[in-house]
């Protein structure tokens, strides 16, 4: 049975937002007197949610120490909370200021339109944030559902789960795409197959420990990867 539908993860798999991502963590940081991470280190904090990025963050600056990112880490849950208000009041007037959607990402969505196919992204950002990027980058995309009352964080199947109910669709005839290990477990919670990508925020070897069933290189591979597979004609 062909699929009919694909839920796409949104950060470092359809857009790179980590310059602007961590341009917001290190406004909030640097207000507090704390010192800035770098770029590298934001890609390692990133794929649980803006809280979980400014935990870790905090910890980081405020110990020198790296964070538990299988887990919490204990730090002063009151800066924590300044430091997030601080981020989203930042990065709602700057989200796009560096942010661009990958090489080859607005031609692979024009084809799964053009293929009739059914098509969402389901992200750990939050709702409000995540809407208008959509709307600025993927207007073509049926529909976003980012982290809201109601709608547990990634890996849980939330999500996912509300993007397949307004799509009319269901886990055994999608896909889902994502470029970290918050998506493979995500896609095993739902039991989607899934497609890991090696352009986003994760490495080759980090996905491969979760076995997806394909991993692709560039956009342009993903019908070919979904044509092997048998799940598109």
């Amino acid at each position: 049975m062909y699929i009919n539908s694909i839920i796409f993860d949104l950060d470092g798999t359809l857009l790179d937002t980590l310059d602007d991502l961590t341009a917001a963590v290190n406004r909030a940081l640097i207000s507090f007197s704390l010192p800035p991470i770098t770029k590298a280190t934001a890609r390692r904090y990133v794929g649980n949610g803006v809280p979980k990025l400014i935990e870790r963050a905090v910890y980081f600056a405020t110990t020198g120490n790296e964070p538990d990112l299988d887990g919490g880490n204990d730090c002063d849950r009151s800066l924590v909370s300044a430091c997030l208000a601080l981020f989203t009041e930042y990065y709602d007037k700057h989200s796009q200021d560096y942010t661009a959607p990958y090489a080859g990402v607005a031609q692979m969505l024009a084809a799964v339109k053009d293929m009739g196919l059914k098509s969402a992204i389901v992200t750990n950002k939050y709702d409000a944030a995540a809407r208008k990027l959509k709307d600025i980058f993927f207007p073509t995309v049926d529909l976003i559902i980012g982290t809201r009352k109601g709608i547990r964080p990634k890996p849980a199947p939330d999500g996912v789960n509300k993007a397949l109910e307004l799509l009319g669709s269901s886990a055994a005839r999608s896909v889902y795409v994502g470029d970290g290990e918050t998506d493979m477990e995500t896609a095993a919670a739902c039991g989607m197959p899934v497609v890991a990508v090696t352009w986003g925020f994760r490495d080759e070897a980090v996905l491969r420990e979760f076995h997806p069933n394909f991993i692709i290189d560039s956009p342009s591979e993903l019908f070919d990867a979904l044509r092997g597979g048998g799940l598109i004609e």
